[in-house]
């Protein structure tokens, strides 16, 4: 499964000097999904596209706009007649870009976009997963965070609304993470390591 680590600091388990509670290592954090938002100020012939290109899904009738698929960076990219585009699956802010310039490039090729375009490109979505390494109990989360939706019930995970950075984190009891709604990519890396405090603070972590 192709995903890119983010890098962490390089820190084992270490105490607490306010409690004396064993801090576990965070064990990994993984963007999985970066989406973006592109503007093109162009009309695009999205049948000359489907035409043209193989790597395309296009069915009018059923929706209005177009699937480009790449095989590197791997991403899939609606395209609308309006010159809007949304760019999912690239696995950094980075990918994104490279894959939207791919496609403008291709297109331009193609003659479907005219010279000069530059695309506006905008970062809607960073989605990760990650491991605080520990067990969490998810009950005393559920009391003593704020902005939080626990209902076992329904789903097995806690849902985190956090404030700065603005991201929504769900907890699983496994310890492990899926952070999203993060605008940039070092704002999931900050979110990981402010719960992973908040939760030993707290005494959420399992020991």
């Amino acid at each position: 499964m192709r995903c890119n680590q983010l890098k962490l600091k390089k820190k084992g388990a270490k105490i607490n000097q306010i409690g004396g509670t064993l801090i576990p290592k965070i064990q990994f954090i993984n963007i999985e999904n970066v989406v973006a938002s592109v503007k093109i100020n162009q009309r695009i012939d999205l049948s000359k596209i489907a035409q043209t290109k193989a790597k395309t899904e296009y069915n009018p009738e059923q929706f209005p706009g177009l699937v480009y698929r790449i095989d590197e960076p791997k991403t899939a990219t609606l395209i609308f007649s309006s010159g809007r585009m949304v760019s999912t699956g690239a696995k950094s802010v980075k990918e994104v870009y490279k894959a939207v310039n791919k496609i403008v490039s291709e297109l331009q090729k193609s003659e479907v976009l005219g010279d000069n375009v530059e695309p506006e490109i905008e970062i809607q979505n960073v989605v990760a997963s990650a491991s605080l390494g520990a067990e969490l109990n998810l009950e005393l989360a559920a009391y003593t965070l704020s902005d939080v939706i626990y209902e076992p019930e329904q789903f097995p995970g806690l849902i985190y609304r956090m404030k700065d950075p603005k991201v929504v984190i769900l907890l699983f009891t496994t310890g492990k993470l899926v952070i999203t709604g993060a605008k940039k990519e070092e704002y999931i890396r900050v979110s990981v390591e402010k719960l992973l405090q908040t939760v030993t603070e707290l005494g959420i972590i399992k020991t």
